[in-house]
């Protein structure tokens, strides 16, 4: 049954994140890559990322793209090992905000002065929980959607966490969201989703050489509201460093078509996942 299997799961995530805390920032990360590595191709989602690789043409032969999954691994195992550091990059205990270095701080300051929200997108690139965290650090008033997490157990932790430490206006993804997001908007609250994920709601436009169910609502606000849209990105340099990168807000035409606006952001995120291809979550069934 599936809740035996989630109970299982929570317990093993929580024994981990208490090594992780006894072990230090960096002893701990480092761990996480290992137990990342090791664990990770045991998961079903392996088969996946290979195809992934293959179809979207990353990595020129099928040596590179082991090369590249191994290595997704290790990442996935520094974020899980990060939650439990996450307090010390929100309350820059031991001067931890030195570990991110931003590109495009100018572009917060500017949206923050101007006191109109945007539409923030991005994927789910290395430790993408710092994006959300920074840009609220930086006075810009937030609303981050989220997806629950399947585990019943594990979800609550995980929600407790993003709101304590990351954002404190998390929406959950949904019609109940949506209405939520566009009250919060016309008050001035800006928006942060990830557009990487397959949604079943959107429309199908072009990822990686094929078409791929994309969510429309940044494309649905600019014809709304006219607001800009703004794109962010982060990567890990080195073992325990971040750059963050702000792009300039973008400024469509309001007359222009969803479809256009959708497959130019398509191609936004499409260009960040081919800088560092390993520092993103290929398990996702993003062309189903």
């Amino acid at each position: 049954m599936k809740i035996i299997k989630y109970f299982f799961e929570f317990l093993f995530i929580i024994f981990f994140f208490i090594i992780f805390k006894i072990l230090g920032y960096k002893n701990g990360t480092n761990f996480g890559e290992i137990i990342g590595k090791k664990f990770g191709p045991l998961f079903r989602s392996n088969n996946k990322i290979q195809k992934n690789l293959e179809v979207s043409k990353i990595g020129s032969t099928e040596k590179d793209r082991k090369i590249i999954i191994n290595k997704m691994w290790g990442n996935y195992g520094r974020i899980l090992a990060e939650y439990m550091y996450l307090k010390k990059f929100r309350t820059n205990v031991n001067n931890f905000s030195a570990n991110i270095e931003v590109i495009g701080q100018n572009n917060l300051d500017e949206i923050k002065q101007n006191k109109n929200p945007v539409i923030f997108v991005s994927g789910h690139f290395n430790n993408f929980e710092l994006m959300a965290m920074h840009l609220e650090k930086s006075g810009i008033d937030i609303a981050a959607i989220y997806r629950p997490l399947n585990n019943k157990f594990l979800n609550p932790l995980m929600e407790k966490i993003r709101k304590k430490y990351i954002c404190k206006k998390q929406i959950k993804k949904g019609m109940s969201g949506t209405k939520e997001i566009l009250r919060l908007f016309k008050n001035g609250t800006s928006i942060a989703l990830m557009i990487d994920q397959r949604v079943s709601e959107g429309i199908s436009c072009n990822f990686f050489y094929r078409k791929a169910f994309t969510t429309t609502i940044p494309a649905q606000f600019v014809k709304k509201f006219n607001c800009n849209v703004v794109p962010i990105y982060i990567e890990r340099v080195g073992k325990h460093q971040f750059k963050l990168e702000v792009f300039k807000p973008i400024a469509f035409f309001k007359n222009e078509q969803i479809e256009k606006i959708t497959s130019k952001l398509n191609e936004i995120i499409e260009n960040m996942i081919k800088r560092n291809p390993e520092q993103w979550i290929w398990t996702h069934n993003r062309w189903k």
